[in-house]
């Protein structure tokens, strides 16, 4: 099948958005299919995006700017994007979490669109609410299924949308290609890591209460813009907190086998770059995919919406976000137990690669979709509804 991807963000970049499409490319082309990403040039200095995000396939990447960063901005750029689309080889299926993208290309080719939050910025309002109810829809994937449950209800005039639920995903850990890089700290001391961005309702907070609470391990926090680190960095002032700042995706899973436990503490409300948006209640956070990935005992906070794929005491331990006591508890006990350790990380791992790979995530959201002949595309994977 071929596969036009939009993406409205920046390829390569140091957002998550940028992972998440790299990676579906990637599966989509892993499954055998023809994928071009058509993407915003990127606003990360990187020489080779492949390279960056560490994905095994060169599939076409397309830069289009954004003449503005404004609605009318994105309106024009989407429709270069179409006129592209329209002088290449026709795609069979367009897929994108771009909805000025998808919009503009729908009368094109059977369109798939994805969410990640319910988006309160498309202009003009009533824009994401005609392409839901385009002919052309084939199919809405959402992370998890409070947004499926919500974006339903948000869109119910519609009546009952196609909605397929698809949490996010993590490859299998490839053979290390280097030596795993050599941290600070203590050699003779317990590790705790942290891995992703430093955005407000991440739980950096409490992170760095643990580290005062417990001084006899060190503390490791992987990622974030040069703003937030600097903004939490200048606070801390513990000599077992270590921040490492933003690293290229190809180089993170290194940096996990080096942890003895792993952190995950998102509290009620999540907020992404700038405080523009808050997605809490929605989340699907991929750097605990990749914990569970590399077979890391975890602790999370006790959410509704994580419990969509965790289990307290199988795959992890979950605590209350707002209850430090438990925190600085259950890690206290996790890191003397180390059967407890060995148990949760192998069976999160599992867990991973039997429900939760990039690949069956790619076959998954195309299963049933028309092909290039009309025929349907089987998997024994997938599963409608929400």
């Amino acid at each position: 099948m071929r596969i036009a991807y939009l993406h409205g963000g920046t390829i390569p970049s140091f957002f998550a958005n940028g992972v998440h499409v790299m990676r579906m490319c990637d599966a989509f082309t892993a499954a055998g299919h023809d994928v071009t990403l058509y993407t915003a040039p990127g606003s990360y200095p990187a020489d080779d995006a492949y390279a960056y995000y560490g994905v095994r396939h060169r599939f076409p990447i397309r830069a289009v700017p954004i003449p503005e960063d404004t609605p009318a901005g994105y309106w024009r750029r989407a429709e270069r994007v179409r006129d592209l689309l329209a002088g290449d080889t026709a795609p069979d299926l367009v897929y994108g979490r771009d909805p000025y993208g998808l919009a503009a290309a729908a009368d094109l080719a059977p369109f798939v669109y994805e969410v990640h939050q319910i988006r309160r910025d498309v202009s003009p309002p009533g824009t994401e609410h005609r392409l839901l109810g385009h002919q052309r829809l084939a199919r809405v994937v959402a992370i998890t299924h409070a947004l499926a449950r919500d974006f339903q209800e948000a869109h119910a005039a519609l009546g009952p949308l196609p909605i397929l639920v698809a949490p996010d995903c993590a490859d299998p850990p490839a053979p290390p290609t280097a030596a795993a890089p050599t941290l600070p700290g203590r050699p003779d001391v317990p590790r705790i890591g942290y891995v992703g961005h430093l955005y407000d309702g991440r739980g950096i907070d409490l992170i760095l209460e643990l580290a005062d609470r417990l001084p006899g391990l060190d503390f490791h926090l992987i990622g974030g813009a040069a703003e937030d680190r600097a903004r939490w960095e200048g606070s801390c002032g513990l000599p077992n907190v270590f921040f490492h700042g933003h690293r290229p995706p190809a180089e993170l899973p290194s940096y996990y086998p080096s942890f003895d436990v792993v952190l995950a503490p998102y509290q009620r409300k999540v907020y992404t770059w700038g405080r523009l948006g808050e997605t809490g209640r929605w989340a699907s956070p991929m750097k605990l995919f990749e914990y569970m990935s590399h077979g890391r005992p975890i602790i999370a906070s006790d959410l509704p919406v994580l419990r969509e794929v965790l289990q307290d005491g199988v795959n992890c331990l979950l605590r209350p976000p707002d209850e430090p006591d438990a925190w600085a508890d259950a890690l206290a006990g996790l890191v003397a137990n180390g059967a407890l350790r060995r148990a949760l990380g192998d069976e999160a791992r599992r867990q991973l690669l039997d429900r939760y790979t990039w690949r069956r995530r790619a076959d998954r959201v195309l299963a049933g979709l028309p092909g290039p002949r009309g025929e349907s595309s089987p998997n024994k994977h997938a599963a409608n509804g929400f």
